[in-house]
Order: structure tokens, then C-alpha cells, then sequence
């Protein structure tokens, strides 16, 4: 241990002593460090301190070494530098070199460049010599490249306006050159060139615009259709002030943007495209639909060329010839509304056209030549319109071809032109309108009537009998305190008649509207045309079906009681009437409706026909009569064929208890009449040669039979004996042949008081006759 210890502290002394050494030897000066270096060689350390001196020298290389390359960069740059120095030292000693080889070699070519300098000078000259011309002479050929220009891109004004400077200002600058010349020859071509390219604009124009002349009137008959309506909501709604245009307005700036339009514009299409507009879209103006610059072009031209007077009356001689062909209507035009529509938007787009050429040119066309060309397309127009409508057998039609005509009235109106004429037209459009009514509601009043069950009308409840009195204007107090289920004397057509009566008005009252018509006018038309419908058209029907041959005597009785009513309603009718026109009936000149009439005039026929059909029925019957006039005795009873009559008349005059009286009074003494009458004629017929008292005891009794009917009273209403009057000639006669009363007779013919006074002597003769021969027999 403790050796350890002495060893560890002898290596500790060593090193020390080694240390101190090499700071000797560092700080020593070379010529002392011997005895330093033997004390390292006299110890046994030597080995030691050998590596303790190579590890220090070590340090100090690197110390020394650090040093260096802190100084490096410095010298490395500095040497760079030097080079350089000797590189541009090396450029310059060249650049002195070459630059006085130059010297050398430039005064040797001295002498060629002021040769070469005398010759640029001359060329200079020269150049500004050709420079001069050239100024002169450029101007005219840009001018002539910008005149075929033009052209060719057919701004024919301008080019004209180039032309014009070419000749007169540039060309006589440069006249003794020979292309001015070739020039000036070819201005004469160039002006004739630009006057044909300019009429073929037009020539296209024209023909353009022809072919778009529809287009153009319907977009301005639909501006003059907004216009109306806006003037309708205006009028409805005064205070409201719309934003909107009116037709002047619109016009004028339409006029006005297009006289502001250059004659020079470069487009030369006569027609723009419009798509189809929505209905609630602003409609375009009609001149917003044509570009007339070709025209005004073509205008310009000619009248710089001094050849105005032969455009105008180009001009107008094509427009009159289109104009003829415009008015040409087509042969199917009265088949449908378009075909009309058509015509009509043709007219309204040419005239639309004229009148903007008269307001945008000065004199290419004036307001005489557009009157002539007025005046002679309306009197073709109205000719057309009085043939064609005349084909129209539709109302619907008419009426729509009416509108039409206003529209196309108003729309031309708005343009200045005279329409006066077309409402004088369209009354006389009027009188077929009501004739194609009438003809319509022959149709509509047949159905009616061929439809009815000719019985009363039955309602079970509140609700239908309100709607059946909504429908027609009846007032009956006892009816409506009656219970339900009841029935109302008249049939259906009875109200249905009245609503299509007051439908055919509303009809006629269409026709009159927009047709500047005062409230007298439209009333007194309304009312012409209702007595027609009463007159002729409803009187006919209800004729027809009096007059037809399966009609019954039931049927012919409700008839009556119908027109009863209807005849009632006619002055609900004028009061419908007066509520629609606001015209009192009082007024002077208001015509009355003749339903009246016509209800009182089918009443008497259905009375006749009621009063024949009873004859012949009679007449049905009597030809069952089978008399056995050589009879000896009479029968128990009267025939059976005039019991069956009998039964028949009572129950017929059973329904006439809804008649009025007089015609059930008339109804019942005429069948007595005729009923006698023919039972005289059974008597008196050439077949029957001979009578026997029995026959004439029989024939009798068929007698009594229909003197007891007469008693009865089968209709009310006849006072004491009056109907069994019918029979008083039968029943004088049979007395005076069954009683054998003949002194009587002869005693008192002739006296006021004869008791029988209604026995015809002629009569009394020939049934003589025929008693006597079966006497005899």
C-alpha cells in the first residue's frame, strides 16, 4: 500500500519536473538550453519527457498553423489582384498596337471614302428629287386605294364623296403623269359603277321589304293593340299615369333616331331580325324593324349625281306596283282569320314604310302621292273586305274579323291616314254579323224546341225553383205559396229561350264595341237586330214546330201557355236592354222590340192549329160511322163512335184548363161547329139515297148525345145555351122530320118567329127526298 502511494507521488515529481523543463526550453534562448536538455539525459525519464516534447511541439504546429490561415486569404487575394494587373497591362499593350496598325491602314483609304462620300452626295440628290414627286403622287394613289376600298366594302356614299375629292383636288396636282391620266378616264365608269351598285341596293330593299311587309304591320298593329290597352287601363284608371309612350311619342322618336342616322351607314340589309317577342315584353317599333339606308343612300347618290328627279320616280313606280300586289288579297282569305291577318299586316306594313320615307327624306315621296296610294288601297281593301266577309257564314268569325278591322283602322290612324271609310264598312259587316247570328240561333232555338217535352216544368225543392226564376222573370203568388213538389205553367224552353235571346244580345252588343258608336247608335242596333231574332228567326221556329205534323194537342196547348209567358218577359227584355245601353226607352228615336208581336202571332197559330187538329180528330172519328139508314128501329143508346168522340173532346178540353179562356171557348164552339157540320154532311151525302124514321130516330139520339156534351159545360166560361147553339140546325131539322111537323113549317116560313127558322128549305128538301123514296120502297 504504502508503496503504491511513493510510486504514484516519484511519476507526479516527474512530470513536473518535465513541465518545467519545456517552459525552458520555450523561454530560453537558443545558446542556454544545453544544460537544460542534459538534466533531461542525466534522469532516467528521458523516454518521458520525449513524448511530453513531441505532444508540445504538436500544439505549437497547430497553434502555428492556425495563424497561417488567418493571414492566407489576404495574400491569396493580393496576388489575384496582381494578375489581373498584368491581364489588362497585356490588353492594353495590344490595344496600342491594333489602334496604331489602324492609323496606318486608314490614311492609305483616306482617298477612297471622299470618293465614296462625292457619290453618296449625288444619290442624295437624287432621292430627294424622287421624295418630292412622291408626296405629290402619294395622296392621289392612297386616295384611289381608299375609293376601291370603299367600294368593295359598298360604302357607296363615301366612295362617292372620295371620288369627288380625287377629281377635284388631288388628280389636277399630278395631271402630266400618265396613271392620273388612266385615272381620270376611269372616274366616269367608277361614278356609273357606284350609281348601279347603289340602285341593286335598293332594288334588294325593296324587295325585301316586301317580302317583310307582314312582319312589319303586325309588329305595329300589336304597338297600336298596347297602345289601346293602355289607353283602356288609363281611361279605368285616370289617376294612374303610366310611363309608357303614346303612339306620337313612340313615332317621333323613332323618326328621330333614324334622321340622325347617317345616309353613310355601312350596313345595307334591309330587314333586322326580331325574334318573337313575349306578350309582356315591350313590342319594338315598327321602324325599328327596317334599316333604310339603302334608301337614303341611294338618295344622297343620286342627287349628288344630279339624277334625283330619275330615283324619285323609280322609286314610286316600284312602290306603286308593290303596292298592287298587296292589295291583292288571296282567294282563300275568308276561310280563316290568319288568311286576314295577313292581308291586313301587308297594308299596314307598306303604308308604315311610306310614312316614315315621308318623314325622313325631303320630297322622295310627298303626301299627295301617299294619299293617291291611300285612296286606292282602301277602296280595293273595303272591295275585297264586302266580297270576302260576304263568304263568312260563322259569327265567331266575324266578330274576330271585326276586331281585326279596327285594330287595323286604329293602327293606320295613328299614322295620319283617313280610316272613315272602314267603320263605314264595318256597319255594313254589321248587318251580316246579325244575319250569321240569326242563322246560328236558328240552329240554337231549333234544338231548344225539338228538345222540349212541352210539359210543365216540375221542381221538388227551394233550390230549383230560384234557379228556374234566376232564369226567367216569373211572379206568380199562389205558385209560391204552394208546397213542394209543384210545377211551373210553362215548359223548359221558355227559360231557356229568354237566355239565349239575352245571349244573342250580349252577341250583338260585341260587335258594337270600339266601333265609336254612341250609346242612341248602339241601342237602336241592339234592338233592329233583337226584332229580327224575334221577328223572323224565333217566329219561323216556333211556326215550324206549330206547323209540324206530329205535333200534339198537348204540345200546341203549352205552346200558348209558353208564348203566354214570353210575350210577359218582353219588357224585361227592354229593360235588359235599356241597363246595357243606358238609353231610356222613352227616348225619340228608340226603336221597340216587336216580341210582343211575334209571341201573340205564334199564339194565334198554335190557336188554329189546336183548333184544325181538334176537326180532324173529329173528322177520325166520323169516318167510324157506320149508320144503317134502312133501319125500322132505332138502338138503346147513341153509336158507339160518337160516345168515344164525346169522351175524346172531354178530355182534351180537360187540358185546357191553363189556356186562356176565350181560346178554350173558341177551341170548344169550333169543335161543336165541325162537329156538326159533318154529322149534316152524313145526312146529306149523295151515297145516301133513303132514310128511315128509325135511322133518323138513331141519328138522333147521337145528337142528343152531343147536345148533352154542349150542356155540360166542357169548358167554362159560356153563358145559358150558347154552345148548344152549334147544333140548333141538326136538332130543328130531326124535329121537324121525327115529329112530322110540316104544316107547322110551311105555315111559319119565313116569320122571325118561326119555330123553325134554322131549317134550310134546300136541306129540308133533299132529306125529303130520301124519306119519301124509302116510303115509297
Amino acid at each position: 500500500m504504502e508503496r503504491g502511494k511513493m510510486a504514484e507521488l516519484e511519476s507526479l515529481e516527474t512530470a513536473a519536473e518535465h513541465e518545467r523543463i519545456l517552459r525552458e526550453i520555450e523561454s530560453t534562448d537558443t545558446a542556454c538550453i544545453g544544460p537544460t536538455l542534459r538534466s533531461v539525459y542525466d534522469g532516467e525519464e528521458h523516454g518521458r519527457f520525449m513524448e511530453k516534447l513531441e505532444a508540445r511541439i504538436r500544439n505549437h504546429d497547430r497553434e502555428i498553423e492556425k495563424m497561417c490561415n488567418f493571414h492566407y486569404q489576404g495574400f491569396v487575394d493580393s496576388i489575384t489582384e496582381l494578375l489581373k494587373v498584368r491581364g489588362e497591362a497585356q490588353k492594353l499593350k495590344n490595344q496600342v498596337t491594333d489602334t496604331n496598325r489602324k492609323l496606318q491602314n486608314e490614311g492609305k483609304e483616306l482617298i477612297i471614302a471622299m470618293e465614296e462620300l462625292k457619290q453618296c452626295r449625288l444619290q442624295q440628290r437624287n432621292i430627294s428629287a424622287t421624295v418630292d414627286k412622291l408626296t405629290l403622287c402619294l395622296p392621289v394613289l392612297e386616295m384611289y386605294s381608299k375609293l376601291r376600298e370603299q367600294m368593295k366594302s359598298k360604302r357607296h356614299y363615301p366612295a362617292l364623296k372620295t371620288l369627288e375629292h380625287l377629281e377635284h383636288t388631288y388628280l389636277p396636282q399630278v395631271s402630266h403623269y400618265r396613271f392620273c391620266k388612266i385615272m381620270v378616264d376611269n372616274i366616269p365608269k367608277l361614278r356609273e359603277e357606284i350609281k348601279e351598285v347603289s340602285m341593286s341596293d335598293l332594288k334588294d330593299f325593296l324587295e325585301s321589304i316586301r317580302k317583310h311587309s307582314d312582319k312589319i304591320g303586325e309588329t305595329a298593329m300589336k304597338q297600336a293593340q298596347q297602345q289601346r290597352n293602355l289607353d283602356n287601363i288609363v281611361s279605368q284608371h285616370p289617376r294612374i299615369s303610366g310611363g309608357k309612350k303614346s303612339k306620337k311619342e313612340v313615332c317621333a322618336s323613332s323618326d328621330l333616331e333614324v334622321k340622325t342616322t347617317s345616309p353613310m351607314s355601312e350596313q345595307d340589309s334591309g330587314i333586322l331580325d326580331v325574334e318573337d317577342e313575349d306578350e309582356d315584353e315591350e313590342v319594338p317599333g315598327a321602324q325599328d324593324l327596317v334599316d333604310f339606308s339603302p334608301v337614303y343612300r341611294c338618295l344622297h347618290i343620286y342627287s349628288v349625281l344630279g339624277a334625283r328627279e330619275t330615283f324619285e320616280n323609280y322609286y314610286r313606280k316600284q312602290r306603286r306596283k308593290q303596292a298592287r300586289l298587296v292589295l291583292q288579297p288571296p282567294s282563300n282569305m275568308h276561310e280563316t282569320l290568319d288568311g286576314y291577318r295577313k292581308y291586313f299586316n301587308q297594308i299596314v306594313g307598306f303604308f308604315v314604310v311610306e310614312d316614315h320615307i315621308l318623314h325622313t327624306t325631303q320630297g322622295l315621296v310627298n303626301r299627295a302621292y301617299i294619299d293617291e296610294l291611300w285612296e286606292m288601297a282602301l277602296s280595293k281593301t273595303i272591295a275585297a273586305l264586302r266580297t270576302h266577309s260576304s263568304y263568312c257564314s260563322d259569327p265567331s268569325l266575324v266578330l274576330d274579323l271585326k276586331n281585326l278591322i279596327v285594330l287595323f283602322a286604329d293602327t293606320l290612324q295613328g299614322y295620319g291616314f283617313p280610316v272613315n271609310q272602314l267603320f263605314d264598312m264595318l256597319l255594313e259587316i254589321q248587318d251580316q254579323y246579325s244575319e250569321t247570328l240569326l242563322k246560328k240561333w236558328t240552329g240554337v232555338f231549333r234544338n231548344i224546341l225539338d228538345s222540349d217535352n212541352y210539359s210543365p216544368i216540375p221542381v221538388t225543392n227551394e233550390e230549383m225553383y230560384k234557379k228556374i226564376v234566376g232564369q226567367f222573370p216569373f211572379q206568380d203568388a199562389e205558385l209560391e205559396k204552394q208546397p213542394f213538389p209543384k210545377k211551373f205553367p210553362f215548359s223548359e224552353f221558355v227559360p231557356k229561350v229568354y237566355n239565349q235571346i239575352k245571349e244573342f244580345i250580349y252577341a250583338c252588343l260585341k260587335f258594337s264595341e270600339d266601333l265609336h258608336l254612341s250609346s242612341t247608335e248602339v241601342d237602336d242596333m241592339i234592338r233592329k237586330s233583337t226584332n229580327l231574332l224575334l221577328t223572323r228567326t224565333l217566329s219561323n221556329c216556333l211556326q215550324n214546330v206549330i206547323k209540324r205534323k206530329n205535333v200534339g194537342l198537348t204540345e200546341l196547348v203549352q205552346i200558348i201557355i209558353n208564348t203566354t209567358h214570353l210575350e210577359k218577359s218582353c219588357k224585361f227584355l227592354e229593360e235588359f236592354i235599356t241597363n246595357i245601353t243606358n238609353v231610356l226607352p222613352e227616348t225619340v228615336h228608340t226603336t221597340k222590340l216587336y216580341g210582343t208581336t211575334t209571341f201573340k202571332d205564334a199564339r194565334h197559330a198554335a190557336e188554329e192549329e189546336i183548333y184544325t187538329n181538334l176537326n180532324q180528330k173529329i173528322d177520325q172519328f166520323l169516318q167510324l160511322a157506320d149508320y144503317d139508314w134502312m133501319a125500322m128501329e132505332p138502338g138503346s143508346k147513341a153509336s158507339d163512335y160518337l160516345v168515344d168522340l164525346i169522351g175524346f173532346l172531354r178530355s182534351t178540353f180537360a187540358v185546357f184548363t191553363h189556356l186562356p179562356g176565350k181560346v178554350a171557348q173558341t177551341a170548344c164552339m169550333s169543335a161543336c161547329k165541325h162537329l156538326s157540320t159533318s154529322l149534316m154532311q152524313l145526312l146529306l151525302e149523295a151515297e145516301v139515297r133513303q132514310l128511315t124514321l128509325g135511322a133518323l130516330q138513331q141519328f138522333n139520339l147521337d145528337v142528343e148525345e152531343c147536345e148533352q156534351f154542349a150542356r155540360s159545360g166542357p169548358v167554362p166560361g159560356f153563358q145559358g145555351d150558347t154552345l148548344q147553339l152549334a147544333f140548333i140546325d141538326l136538332r130543328q131539322l130531326l124535329d121537324l122530320f121525327i115529329q112530322w111537323d110540316w104544316s107547322t113549317y110551311l105555315a111559319d116560313y119565313g116569320q122571325p118567329t118561326c119555330k123553325y127558322l134554322r131549317v134550310n128549305p134546300t136541306t129540308a128538301l133533299v132529306l125529303l127526298e130520301k124519306s119519301l123514296v124509302s116510303f115509297w120502297s
